[in-house]
């Protein structure tokens, strides 16, 4: 998996937009509502660490089993505290990747079994930040 810098948070301008007072069902269908709760700015909701903050975009498979896809926006939290388990985004050895940390077995997981894990050595590895969002297009091209 290859990832592609698209550059660092800045906080320009607020979008507040409509959210809902119900959610939506992912069952079945039921009667719509046409409540509005309150307005929603996605840079309060996504963006933590605004200083620490940046995104990247995804190349590869490798961590499809986190539900993170080829042609995905990550949003990178370098503030935030890398722990077992933790969507990461590291350099080794200057590649990019994003992988899974196992803290237990000192390695980077992908999250696709075609793939072997890496080993944390001393040398090399260098954790970027905490994957704290993914973004994907659901848009299907014509």
């Amino acid at each position: 998996m290859k990832l592609e810098h698209i550059g660092e948070y800045t906080q320009s301008t607020s979008l507040n937009l409509p959210l809902l007072l119900n959610t939506v069902p992912a069952g079945f269908p039921s009667p719509a509502e046409d409540y509005e709760d309150k307005k929603l700015d996605l840079n309060e909701l996504l963006i933590k660490h605004p200083e620490a903050t940046y995104f990247c975009r995804v190349s590869g498979d490798s961590m499809k089993g986190e539900n993170i896809r080829d042609g995905d926006l990550l949003i990178v939290d370098r503030a935030e505290k890398a722990i077992h388990g933790s969507v990461v985004v590291a350099s080794i050895y200057g590649e990019i990747t994003c992988k899974l940390l196992d803290t237990g077995n000192k390695q980077l997981l992908s999250a696709n079994p075609k793939f072997k894990p890496i080993i944390i050595g001393e040398d090399g590895v260098t954790i970027e930040g905490v994957v704290i969002h993914s973004i994907s297009n659901h848009v299907r091209s014509r």
